[in-house]
């Protein structure tokens, strides 16, 4: 578990970042500290897939700063990815290869030796009773499944922080809960800072702490109960987004 004395996993300071003359972000900044399933909440095209990239270095930073784990991306951008373990919105298994060939190629690019990796991945798996799928091909399981073996697959090189872009796109709602309930539990039991992206108000539970991004700004940011106030976060959300619309 981390310590009081810990860095944050992840660190956003004054973001901004333009395609052109068009402004995606504008001055983002957010924290996620260790042990918090942290989401990011806006509609499509609010600029959580831009500051994604940025975050993963799929996008140099135009203005701003990005610490992981107290580790600079600009300046010591190796040292701050591995620290990081990344779940993207569109599906990344090989699904002609079983799971544990998935495991040991993804363990082999992390430095993992073959025994390690199947020992982390078993263990991993086990946790979202998927260690009896192993030897079957990923193309065999459930859209759910695949994702939760992405997920298994994020965390064999024990990063501190992981991030999830739009991760139950597609999901019926028992995969989409069963995610981010053990996204939920292994922050709170292994200290895992997640950063989660999200349009889907119901992944959000009151005690996460939110940032809401419209537009390439930040609207609000706390406690979704805090954001919700005596509303609905539902509400509360559409009328912070109508507000800035006006």
């Amino acid at each position: 578990m981390p310590s009081d004395a810990d860095p944050d996993p992840l660190r956003v300071t004054g973001v901004s970042h333009s395609y052109g003359a068009a402004r995606a972000l504008s001055d983002v900044s957010l924290r996620v500290a260790p042990g918090t399933f942290t989401v990011l909440l806006g509609v499509n095209g609010a600029g959580k897939t831009t500051l994604f990239n940025l975050i993963t270095r799929l996008f140099g930073t135009q203005t701003g700063e990005i610490e992981i784990c107290g580790e600079d991306l600009n300046r010591a951008p190796s040292a701050a990815l591995r620290r990081m373990g990344v779940v993207f919105q569109s599906r990344a298994l090989d699904t002609s290869l079983t799971v544990a060939q998935n495991m040991i190629y993804q363990g082999s690019l992390q430095g993992i030796g073959r025994r390690e990796t199947l020992k982390r991945a078993e263990a991993a798996l086990s946790a979202m009773d998927l260690a009896d799928r192993m030897g079957d091909k990923a193309g065999r399981l459930s859209g759910g499944q695949q994702r939760r073996v992405e997920i298994a697959r994020a965390l064999l090189h024990r990063p501190q922080l992981i991030l999830c872009d739009e991760a139950t796109v597609g999901l019926d709602v028992k995969s989409r809960t069963d995610i981010v309930a053990d996204l939920h539990r292994m922050a709170a039991q292994d200290g895992l800072g997640v950063l989660w992206t999200t349009h889907l108000i119901d992944e959000v539970a009151l005690e996460d702490p939110v940032y809401v991004l419209h537009k390439g700004e930040i609207l609000a940011e706390g406690p979704a109960a805090e954001i919700a106030g005596d509303r609905t976060l539902s509400d509360a959300f559409l009328a912070l987004t109508a507000a800035q619309a006006a």
